[in-house]
């Protein structure tokens, strides 16, 4: 018996051991990132102006134009991975990443997975629909009709909670969510003001008849949680950019163009100051 009763302990022992590295931290320092002379950022590969890649295979957009910024003050090579909306978590929870730059809004359920960094942008959610037919309000909403959103979105999970009378059609990419609200397979599309703003201004026959949807959001760079190491170092990043007004000139360089100079000071926040 008493072997049996030692047997038993021992295989406790085992599997609270491998339970304990299975859920062991998954993320690196700055000192670590430092010395692998690389950081991973996650960042979307098909949103412009934000983050995309362009005809010659390079990633661009506001999002990208900060995480070129930390790579270089860091003293190390960027290495973009292309992200989906409903990766972004699992990405550093996984260690796939280091930072997630990817038009990430800071929100109550997300901040119990990750850790979020000082903002750099202001944000809410838009609905863009068809000129034919132009939605500018969600009472009274038709039953047989659909709106368009991006899983793992804020405009997916406000919908869900806020008018779960709507029917969801829900896509994994922007890409294939642009591509519907074209096709017509939808009546509108919610996503962020952003986003639906400039896809109206590039896409003629769309226009965004509901322009700010529920409350102003911030989006801010994400780490994994319990990195404060590298969170601390993002923090002292963004407000010492602030002092060269940073954020501005990420914008003229890549928003500019899309959003016009009157935008600016609504969109941008400078040195983490909301």
């Amino acid at each position: 018996m008493k072997k049996l009763s030692k047997l038993v302990f021992m295989t406790l022992v085992m599997v609270l051991a491998f339970a304990t590295s299975a859920f062991a931290e998954d993320f690196r320092s700055v000192d670590a990132i430092k010395a692998s002379g690389e950081i991973n950022i996650g960042v979307f590969s098909d949103k412009n102006p934000f983050g995309y890649v362009d005809e010659n295979g390079e990633y661009q957009g506001y999002d990208v134009y900060l995480a070129k910024r930390l790579g270089d003050d860091l003293g190390v090579k960027v290495n973009y991975v292309s992200t989906e909306a409903a990766n972004r978590i699992a990405y550093l929870q996984t260690g796939k990443v280091d930072v997630i730059l990817a038009n990430f809004t800071v929100t109550p359920q997300r901040a119990e997975e990750v850790d979020f960094c000082l903002p750099y942008m202001n944000v809410a959610l838009g609905v863009v629909s068809p000129d034919s037919r132009v939605i500018t309000s969600l009472d009274d909403w038709n039953s047989d009709d659909q709106m368009i959103v991006i899983s793992g979105t804020t405009a997916e999970m406000y919908l869900m909670e806020n008018y779960p009378n709507i029917s969801l059609q829900k896509y994994d990419t922007y890409a294939t969510a642009k591509n519907a609200i074209e096709n017509g397979n939808a009546v509108a599309w919610a996503n962020d003001n952003t986003e639906v703003i400039a896809f109206a201004k590039t896409t003629p026959g769309f226009t965004v008849g509901i322009p700010s949807l529920g409350s102003a959001d911030i989006i801010a760079p994400a780490v994994s949680q319990g990195n404060e190491s590298l969170k601390s170092w993002i923090n002292d990043e963004i407000v010492a950019l602030g002092s060269e007004q940073f954020f501005h000139a990420a914008y003229k360089a890549t928003l500019e163009e899309t959003y016009g100079a009157d935008y600016m000071e609504t969109l941008v926040i400078e040195g983490g100051n909301k």
